[in-house]
């Protein structure tokens, strides 16, 4: 036989064990705005941090049509892409662009995750959507709408990104583009570096 007792919000089993009333359970896993853009920059910093190999490969891949020489696109293959990079480039060279990508995927993966569960919280308490029937269009609504606000917070940061990979070297590239760098008398991309 179990027993229970609860004595101020806190549940005491027949052992004398104690647990949390589901009240504290649900405050204790709520976490704040800046665990949230942290946990997200976090996330997406890691993915992309893994995934860069394969991301180098692909965009390796992708240029690779615009190569004349024939015989060297007969020869591509995952494989023989890869060892050539470790070969001539060495192993650190699939991270090769990776800092450009994290500065623009922290932000953009902070204010997904961190505005997804804003959106459902705001959805669920819309008359009709907080029925438990329609979980999935919250969700569906919330992801959506979560990478729409993304996209339109981290734009600069993308066309800055965009053209910084179109561009030959060129020293204070990242300071002409950029929409956030002042401009005016006394501002000039010298300055900055």
């Amino acid at each position: 036989m179990q027993t229970e007792a609860r004595v101020g919000g806190v549940a005491l089993d027949g052992r004398g064990a104690v647990s949390a009333s589901p009240r504290q359970e649900q405050q204790q896993r709520h976490i704040g705005t800046a665990a949230h853009l942290a946990a997200g920059g976090f996330a997406g910093v890691v993915s992309k941090t893994c995934t860069a190999p394969l991301a180098r490969l692909t965009i390796l891949f992708q240029v690779a049509g615009m190569h004349s020489d024939a015989a060297a696109l007969r020869k591509c293959s995952i494989w023989h892409e890869a060892s050539r990079i470790v070969r001539e480039e060495g192993f650190g060279a699939f991270w090769k662009g990776n800092l450009v990508t994290i500065v623009h995927r922290l932000p953009y993966s902070a204010m997904s995750f961190y505005s997804y569960e804003r959106y459902k919280k705001l959805l669920g308490m819309v008359p009709g959507l907080d029925d438990p029937n329609y979980v999935s269009v919250v969700r569906l609504l919330g992801g959506g709408l979560a990478g729409v606000t993304a996209a339109s917070v981290t734009y600069p940061l993308d066309v800055v990104r965009t053209r910084l990979a179109t561009q030959k070297d060129r020293p204070g590239a990242v300071v002409k583009y950029s929409p956030l760098v002042p401009r005016g008398p006394g501002f000039d991309a010298a300055s900055l570096h």
